[in-house]
């Protein structure tokens, strides 16, 4: 099982979703940096589906509703010291204080639809049932602390990194996205959606021809994360009804695999969460206590935004050793 990303600026994940804790060891950080720790914690805010206000003051963001609530705080265990990066290997934890094991003892022995219980015991021939432990999204909260930590060095560089939620179903103005959740949650179902990821910043001559293009490296990275299930950039998908005199010239940032100097932009497509009510209902799945706890987003598309920013920072820092 592969959990390390990258060489020069990598990152090694551990922990399952309802273990003591998830963490991991981020090595190749230069020395000397100045922790902005109140990044990292909104970053983490962000994925959890919560948002900072600058007095302070947590508040839910209303966009995606989910039934467990993780305080999500790193415990620094190596390679910081009074605020400040000693350039040896950062490891660190967060603990897992909501989870509730017990809420999946129906799926000891049975398997989720659309989740990868059945191939992780066909492969391993054992496997966590309790929220499906390593193949859990829980995992990426590590992969944001490490992406928060690469996003500090790379604004050192002058390289910025912002994605926004484009699409939620079938709806693209972002007025009406909470709207499209809640129908979908009043069906018992679920709704996926479109992220758009932009980079900035970025020098012309990242990324190398044929085998490590930097959108191969991006794809690569993107289609990591949990219900990822399409990327494209520049005019992409989009791109295969119109003439080449329309798209000529639209490269987003990219030409020959190598970035061009303008800005850098791709998008991702995430499916609805397969574990829901009706999906629930029609699999049979009942509790001993009666209706079934699901702990699932109705949408996770909005806590995937800051996750897709981490792994693109993850790849830009170790890219042509940035």
């Amino acid at each position: 099982m592969s959990n390390r990303f990258g060489n020069s600026f990598s990152f090694t994940s551990f922990g399952e979703s309802h273990s003591v804790a998830i963490g991991g060891v981020i090595d190749g950080v230069p020395a000397g940096l100045t922790i902005d720790l109140d990044m990292i914690r909104e970053e983490l805010n962000r994925r959890g589906g919560r948002r900072m206000k600058e007095e302070g003051r947590r508040i839910e963001d209303g966009t995606s509703p989910r039934a467990r609530r993780e305080k999500d705080e790193v415990e620094w265990l190596s390679g910081v010291f009074e605020g400040k990066t000693l350039g040896t290997p950062i490891a660190f934890l967060i603990r897992n204080t909501d989870a509730r094991p017990e809420d999946y003892e129906v799926f000891r022995h049975t398997f989720r639809t659309g989740h990868a219980d059945r191939v992780y015991q066909l492969k391993y021939g054992i496997r966590d049932h309790r929220g499906g432990g390593r193949a859990s999204a829980r995992e990426t909260a590590g992969r944001v602390v490490a992406g928060a930590m690469a996003k500090q060095v790379l604004a050192q560089k002058g390289i910025h990194i912002h994605a926004h939620v484009a699409q939620i179903g079938r709806e693209v103005n972002p007025a009406h996205f909470d709207e499209e959740i809640k129908r979908a949650a009043a069906k018992g179902d679920s709704v996926g959606g479109i992220i758009t990821c932009t980079i900035t910043g970025l020098p012309v001559g990242i990324g190398e021809p044929i085998f490590d293009k930097l959108q191969s490296h991006l794809a690569y990275a993107i289609m990591s994360i949990n219900g990822c299930k399409g990327f494209d950039y520049g005019s992409g998908f989009e791109g295969v009804d119109k003439l080449g005199s329309e798209i000529n010239g639209v490269s987003g940032g990219i030409s020959g695999g190598i970035s061009d100097g303008t800005p850098l932009t791709f998008r991702c497509v995430f499916r609805p969460t397969p574990s829901t009510r009706l999906q629930a209902k029609k699999d049979g799945l009942q509790a001993t206590s009666g209706e079934i706890t699901l702990r699932t987003d109705i949408c996770f598309v909005p806590r995937a935004v800051p996750i897709v920013e981490a792994m693109a920072a993850l790849v830009i820092s170790q890219v042509n050793k940035l």
